[in-house]
């Protein structure tokens, strides 16, 4: 018997690469049912139809709701009798968020504090949110919007009552809708040359499954206000857009570079120095505890952390760097990259 049995299971923002990653990996098993919250009628018909026709004899546990979280009162309503919640919705493209940075706080901010509420009020057992890796050391309004969500979810597990309150934090996630790889390979097959940003460019990578099983791993593992995070790999953005190109045929020699945008880092980090001091190594993962501190900070101009000043961050820079082929193995390793090399259409 699974955790999962008979049980009923919600996602904010559902119709997006994550969702549409957790109902291929669950729809098959015991779980009782699967919600797909979002605010787009046109991705969750889609949805409906891809799952009909691919796993009819148990698409009839995914449920639709329109809704937005922006919008309490539809997630109230979404949230009856639901007992686990994985809270994906967000804008997430760092040029959008860049120009409508307010657009950002209503869903980001806003929104998870919703969320969180709507859960917390409806007796949910575990929420978990999905964070990234722009929300440490935060430059662009989608990372200090995501870090805001971060400390909201923290601050809300205080007081949860038997309600956790877990987030992931994770780096790039390749294929995901809005990503870089889909746009590379769409360059190639029009013939033309892939663009790129800045060659010594470093980024966490890691799969849609890998992003699931993150989450699961929180949900399994993560004590309230826990934020978890995967030792995921990295490697150049050049190296990445190599790989590219050998799988689909594009020229590496043509590949442009464009430069840095608005916004854009060098290296991303997972775990800030101030959060690596503290943090619990499980494994494959790290869990950073939460602050659970009170307002009265007369004892901390009394006591500090020496060991802080010794101790790195955890970033793109100083995780293990993939090579080419090793980056290229784990790229065509992704179903979306067969289904494209096979010709087979990709929902996401």
């Amino acid at each position: 018997m699974s955790l999962f049995k008979d049980k009923v299971l919600l996602i904010t923002g559902g119709t997006g690469s994550f969702g549409n990653a957790v109902l291929n990996r669950f729809l098959k098993t015991d779980i009782g049912e699967i919600r797909i919250f979002s605010r787009d009628e046109k991705k969750q018909d889609d949805m409906r139809h891809d799952f009909q026709a691919r796993m009819p004899e148990v698409a009839n546990k995914i449920k639709f709701y329109i809704g937005d979280v922006r919008n309490r009162s539809s997630l109230t309503y979404a949230m009856q009798g639901v007992d686990y919640v994985f809270h994906a919705a967000a804008l997430k493209q760092v040029p959008s968020c860049e120009f409508f940075p307010l657009e950002a706080v209503k869903t980001n901010v806003i929104g998870t504090d919703n969320t969180l509420d709507a859960a917390i009020e409806a007796g949910v057992k575990c929420v978990i949110c999905l964070s990234t890796d722009k929300a440490a050391y935060p430059i662009n309004a989608m990372g200090i919007t995501k870090a805001i969500e971060e400390k909201i979810a923290v601050a809300k597990s205080r007081l949860s009552g038997s309600t956790k309150i877990c987030c992931t934090r994770y780096g790039n996630v390749m294929c995901s809708r809005g990503s870089v790889i889909p746009l590379w390979i769409d360059q190639i097959r029009k013939g033309n040359p892939i663009t790129l940003t800045e060659p010594k460019m470093t980024r966490f990578i890691m799969s849609l499954e890998e992003a699931v099983d993150l989450v699961l791993f929180a949900f399994e593992n993560g004590k309230n206000g826990d934020i978890l995070v995967q030792k995921a790999p990295a490697c150049t953005i050049q190296t990445q857009a190599e790989a590219v190109c050998e799988l689909f045929g594009g020229k590496k020699e043509e590949i442009k570079v464009i430069g840095i945008r608005h916004g854009e880092k060098m290296y991303e980090t997972l775990l800030t120095k101030e959060e690596a001091a503290k943090a619990v190594d499980m494994g494959n993962f790290y869990a950073v505890p939460a602050d659970n501190r009170d307002l009265n900070y007369d004892k901390y101009f009394k006591v500090g952390d020496t060991k802080r000043a010794s101790i790195e961050e955890f970033n793109s820079d100083n995780t293990y760097r993939l090579n080419l082929e090793e980056t290229k193995a784990k790229i065509a390793s992704l179903t979306y990259i067969q289904n494209e090399l096979n010709g087979i259409p990709n929902l996401v």
